[in-house]
């Protein structure tokens, strides 16, 4: 998406005679688009460590894996919530040994799970 909108302003500036300041959004929107790319690249998604699960992005949020009071399926997310705040883990930015590690992790804590859950509940 950074490169198609960085393109369309190089175009836009080559043919267009008629610039306006809205015009150059094009190379912003861009820039915000590759600097997301390259960060998501060479971030994890999620990071489990020392009790905490942590969405690694900026205002990411964290949560102790110890509060979490249910766990819900829903949508291609995990909704892990706990008494006081929600922590909603998009599981198709997650590649395939970190679900498991992950899945591993939830099966592990004494948490409510939710009727269309794809895990198992904890024996």
């Amino acid at each position: 998406m950074g490169i198609v909108s960085l393109i369309y302003g190089i175009i836009h500036v080559i043919f267009n005679e008629d610039m306006n300041s809205f015009d150059y959004v094009w190379f912003v929107f861009s820039g915000i688009s590759l600097i997301m790319y390259f960060y998501e690249k060479k971030e994890k998604y999620l990071t489990l460590e020392n009790g905490i699960i942590k969405q690694n992005w900026p205002f990411g949020k964290k949560m102790n894996l110890n509060e979490i009071k249910r766990i819900r399926h829903f949508a291609g997310d995990y909704i892990l919530e706990s008494k006081n705040k929600e922590l909603t883990i998009n599981i198709q930015s997650i590649d395939e040994e970190a679900m498991l590690e992950l899945k591993t992790e939830l099966k592990k804590l004494n948490a409510e799970w939710s009727k269309k859950n794809d895990l198992p509940k904890p024996e």
